[in-house]
């Protein structure tokens, strides 16, 4: 820091630093009434926070190689804050929770190595298919500091491999109902809303929160489809665009589908005369107010462990769906497209496992064949 005295007889004290980005030395300043121990000292405090202020603008796109994970996961959440849904923001954040007492909240970004991830992963003793969500979250974090110039170098991800997780393989047949399964827990079910929302979304592989968001104006029995333009979310009560820009979608009404929603639109307009209310969903409660996704929730469970001792879920209806429309000669393409799916994983894995099973259907009766 140095000092000069201005032509008004006050001080002018002034510090440089260089710029972050351009290695330019850059210049701060203050002015006061004398030049003693006391200002100097007030000077020097108040040009520190001057260079820390600057210095803060550049924070976004200038390389930390100190920075701690809890600062990464700090600027993570407040991008995230904006740019994904409140959904995805509660997830991540739980998520993120986890990964901190993990890998330890000081620890040093730059300093992690895939030997470190591994190690204290398998410490927590949780199961494989745990720690392999925990993996594709930390990716996911580090991937997104090395694009906004948080971390220099994330080629060490590649060495981070999943666990085996033989129980997930081993389950995939437990993610969906058989068309027989789907029609015993239908004839079983007593409350008329939550029978056609589950034969809804398994009719037209609509997310639970796409079926509760939508509005009657969203289905066009003229031109036989349904407009895919938004999603309930249940957590923070509020209809927010869906999950992905794929997502948003127009579904063909096939005949059996065509014929639900008729049913729906009947139902709802019964509702509305009976209760007195007036809404604009497709479907809603008896208020005219989004269905209860917990409640629905609930039932579907108890129903379906009572009928098969199977824990199905809403989202077993997507991939009934999937295992339905491959069994009757769908294309991957084509299923993935109704679904709004950019690339998953899961419809990949229902669709190869129904095909493979019919095909060992059909090598089965050519076995049996005997022609000579």
């Amino acid at each position: 820091m140095w000092s000069e005295v201005l032509p008004s007889g006050k001080v002018r004290f002034a510090e440089r630093y260089m710029h972050p980005l351009t290695g330019a030395k850059m210049k701060v300043s203050i002015t006061l009434t004398k030049d003693n121990a006391q200002t100097r000292k007030q000077a020097q405090k108040a040009l520190s926070e001057k260079i820390d202020a600057k210095l803060k603008e550049y924070k976004a796109v200038t390389k930390k190689s100190d920075i701690t994970l809890e600062e990464l996961v700090t600027a993570y959440r407040e991008d995230q804050k904006t740019s994904v849904q409140a959904s995805t923001y509660t997830r991540n954040r739980f998520a993120m929770d986890a990964l901190l007492r993990i890998l330890g909240k000081d620890t040093i970004v730059e300093r992690i190595t895939a030997g470190y991830v591994r190690e204290q992963l398998l410490k927590t003793g949780d199961s494989n298919g745990t720690m392999n969500e925990r993996i594709t979250r930390f990716k996911a974090l580090m991937r997104w500091g090395y694009v906004n110039d948080y971390v220099a170098d994330v080629q060490f991800l590649d060495k981070i491999l999943k666990f085996p997780d033989k129980e997930k393989k081993e389950k995939l047949a437990d993610k969906f109902l058989e068309s027989a399964e789907l029609t015993t827990l239908l004839k079983n079910m007593d409350v008329d809303k939550w029978r056609m929302l589950t034969a809804l979304t398994a009719l037209s592989g609509m997310r639970a929160g796409e079926a509760i968001a939508l509005h009657a104006s969203d289905v066009n029995f003229k031109n036989k489809t349904i407009q895919v333009t938004k999603t309930y979310n249940y957590r923070n009560k509020l209809v927010t665009s869906p999950k992905t820009r794929a997502s948003v979608r127009e579904v063909y009404m096939q005949p059996e589908l065509e014929k639900l929603c008729r049913q729906i639109k009947a139902y709802t307009l019964r509702q509305k005369l009976l209760y007195g209310f007036e809404t604009e969903l497709f479907m809603s409660d008896d208020r005219g107010e989004h269905l209860n996704y917990f409640s629905y929730n609930k039932y579907l469970y108890e129903k379906s462990l009572k009928l098969f001792g199977k824990k199905v879920t809403t989202h077993f209806m997507r991939h009934t769906h999937v295992a339905l429309m491959a069994e009757n000669g769908v294309s991957l393409d084509a299923i993935s497209r109704r679904l709004g799916h950019e690339n998953s994983k899961v419809t990949k894995d229902i669709y190869f496992h129904v095909t493979k099973k019919m095909k060992e259907q059909d090598n089965a009766q050519f076995q049996k064949v005997n022609i000579l």
